[in-house]
């Protein structure tokens, strides 16, 4: 086989794999209108929104862990009321494998209640952790020296599936996130993510609620769903671009490898 004509075999098929690959990329190609956060209604006349939605507080309900630390100028107050340390994680990652922790602390239970040295069964639910840490120390005064209570939530979790780099269960320590803050933290979406349509599903009160959302309005600021709540499962879809790009792959691949495998069968038959 003359020097032309192998270069000629290998252009055409570095030919097929450029075509194969611009097909590919066309065939989920998106607009940046589809992409971008929190878009105003008239780009030429945006302006800055003075109102912002009230922080949202959590109330403590049937299930909730709560961790309770005392302080105390009596160092032997402390030690009394403290006797473990604090979990250090919700989950641990062993040998590629994320192994959830038992969480230390006081469980309330189905009635909405704890049970709490020196102060006896207390009712919690429906209350925030501030009002639990002030009802806590008007019970301790008259056993502690000068107590300073310090009262949050340690199982807050919101779980993350889908289209983002960190799909995975997160705790959030201070009891406090939004959906931005949320998806930030599991490395933002892929470019294939559904930007306009993400799914929030919330337990409340015995009822299961499904809500979408679209991150690329700004309504999205006043929605209910922009503050999380603990056990939140948040779930980001693919684009119907990467399911037609990922159906044509698999279609013509195939067709594509069969060609490859009889050119190059061809090219060594000439070669011998």
């Amino acid at each position: 086989m003359e020097r032309g004509e192998k270069n000629y075999a290998v252009s055409f098929i570095r030919q097929i794999l450029s075509a194969w690959l611009v097909m590919c990329v066309f065939s989920s190609c998106l607009t940046t209108k589809d992409i971008t956060y929190f878009q105003p209604i008239n780009q030429a006349m945006d302006e800055i929104v003075t109102t912002t939605k009230p922080l949202y507080t959590p109330v403590i309900k049937p299930g909730d862990i709560l961790s309770i630390t005392v302080n105390s100028l009596d160092k032997d107050d402390r030690e009394i009321f403290n006797p473990l340390p604090a979990s250090e994680a919700y989950h641990t990652q062993i040998g590629g494998f994320v192994v959830l922790q038992p969480v230390k602390g006081f469980t309330v239970d189905s009635v909405g209640k704890i049970d709490f040295p020196q102060v006896g069964i207390m009712s919690v639910a429906g209350l925030t952790t501030k009002e639990v840490e002030l009802k806590l120390t008007r019970h301790l005064q008259e056993f502690v020296k000068s107590p300073t209570i310090s009262v949050y939530i340690a199982n807050y979790v919101i779980s993350i599936l889908g289209e983002v780099a960190r799909p995975a269960q997160y705790v959030i320590p201070h009891n406090r996130i939004t959906l931005p803050e949320a998806l930030a933290l599991a490395g933002d979406l892929t470019i294939y993510g559904n930007r306009k349509t993400v799914l929030i599903v919330r337990e409340a009160k015995e009822e299961r609620s499904f809500a979408r959302v679209d991150l690329t309005n700004r309504k999205l600021f006043r929605s209910p769903y922009y503050y999380l709540h603990s056990g939140d499962l948040i779930i980001v879809e693919p684009t119907k671009g990467k399911l037609t790009s990922t159906d044509r792959i698999y279609q013509m691949s195939p067709i594509i490898i069969s060609s490859l495998s009889l050119l190059l069968l061809t090219i060594n038959t000439l070669l011998k």
